[in-house]
């Protein structure tokens, strides 16, 4: 069973649109990130992959589940995540599509550090291999999106650089890493600093 791009938390999720601006850098960045197919689609499973989000006063601001196969992303291809229990497994969010699979992974790296502004998970097979344990690197048997991996991403925090590397490797996730920083840029530039 392909185990990609699924909902993991209760989404208590608000259809009509969130009514707030979605930053210009936020949609420039996820779109460099899918010219570079690090943001996309797996053709053969139908299945998209990586997201992108920033923190702003009314919440989070989060790429929707499954728009990895759309080349740019308007402001309805993003929801607003306003509320949320990671013990709790659920979130509230509002928005045209729910808010990707991968939000409570966001929102505990942002609790985690409030200096944290901009993320983004992104899925490239070689950089994975190369980072695998190189760089902090959860553990293989924590799935990405659940309160677990939240878990883990506190203990990053605490017991490995990754304030430092402001990068980490999903070691359960096939071809998944984060990236984060104070700004979209840093976080970008992050990624972009790792030849893939």
């Amino acid at each position: 069973m392909i185990d990609e791009g699924v909902i993991k938390f209760r989404c208590n999720w608000t259809n009509k649109p969130h009514g707030i601006g979605v930053p210009q850098v936020l949609m420039d960045w996820r779109d460099r990130m899918h010219a570079l197919r690090l943001i996309g689609v797996y053709q053969d499973i139908n299945i998209g992959y990586g997201n992108i989000s920033v923190k702003c006063p009314e919440g989070m601001l989060i790429s929707g589940t499954q728009t990895g196969h759309l080349e740019t992303l308007g402001a309805s291809e993003y929801s607003l995540v306003t509320d949320y229990d990671i013990e709790h497994n659920s979130l509230d969010c509002i928005g045209q599509v729910k808010a990707s699979a991968e939000s409570l992974t966001h929102l505990a790296l942002y609790k985690a550090d409030s200096k944290i502004k901009a993320i983004i998970h992104i899925h490239n097979l070689e950089m994975w291999e190369r980072l695998l344990h190189k760089i902090p690197t959860s553990d293989e048997s924590v799935p990405y999106g659940t309160p677990e991996m939240a878990s883990e991403i506190q203990r990053l925090f605490i017991e490995s650089g990754l304030p430092e590397t402001k990068l980490m490797a999903m070691g359960g996730h096939k071809e998944g890493l984060i990236a984060f920083g104070a700004t979209m840029r840093q976080a970008g530039e992050v990624i972009l600093s790792y030849p893939n």
